[in-house]
């Protein structure tokens, strides 16, 4: 069986000083620590492929922070960069607003939390799942048509996207539930979560955070 890796990275800090959940909008940029995590993320995969590692494709979210995040790597590794929609950041009814938190305990917006399993105030997550691993495959088998020796080492593939639609892409390839805490999802910012394949099948998955000194102190309002 051929082996691949799909590397899921989340974009790094974005300039936000309202503390909007910004979801889906345009022009959200990445911020000054942003860029350095975005460069740091590049050497870590330049450190990879200088031991041998097979990295030979690329895609992002077409949002700006995504854009960015993957933008040093393109340059570290000499790839062209693909962008792929459906791993694009989840839809949210909160998109928008800042101040999430007192928000919720205003009536008006008790409709949105009536179903958490799903959830009610945004896009489903298993619906997230199935975009993102259907982009996971399809990069797998872009890499897997690249790489001149399928017996060698895995063709290797990286996708920038957002927080909840790896963490619930996570979820589903280790078949757990995908409702969950969201204090609880280990996706930081810049995280890389790799996804082993031999064959159609995953047989592990592995996280990484190139940039956990960078951690302390970054604004994190998670899109979804």
């Amino acid at each position: 069986m051929q082996r691949s890796t799909v590397h899921l990275v989340r974009h790094g800090e974005v300039h936000n000083p309202e503390g909007v959940l910004y979801g889906r909008l345009p022009e959200f940029h990445l911020s000054d620590l942003g860029q350095q995590m975005a460069r740091r993320v590049a050497d870590y995969f330049g450190e990879q492929r200088a031991t041998g590692a097979r990295l030979v494709h690329l895609v992002a979210s077409p949002l700006v922070r995504a854009q960015e995040t993957a933008r040093p790597t393109v340059e570290a590794l000499g790839l062209e960069l693909t962008t792929d929609v459906r791993v694009i950041e989840a839809e949210n009814r909160f998109e928008g607003m800042s101040k999430i938190k007192s928000r919720l305990r205003q009536p008006r917006y008790w409709p949105l939390l009536v179903n958490p399993f799903k959830p009610s105030w945004g896009e489903p997550y298993n619906q997230q799942a199935e975009r993102v691993m259907a982009a996971v495959h399809d990069a797998r088998r872009r890499a897997l048509g690249l790489v001149e020796d399928g017996a060698g080492r895995p063709a290797e593939a990286i996708i920038v996207s957002h927080q909840l639609p790896i963490w619930v892409t996570r979820l589903k390839a280790e078949h757990r539930r995908l409702w969950h805490d969201p204090r609880q999802r280990e996706c930081t910012l810049a995280s890389v979560t790799s996804l082993d394949f031999d064959g159609d099948t995953i047989q592990r998955v592995r996280y990484a955070e190139p940039c956990a000194d960078l951690l302390p102190g970054a604004a994190n309002v998670p899109g979804a």
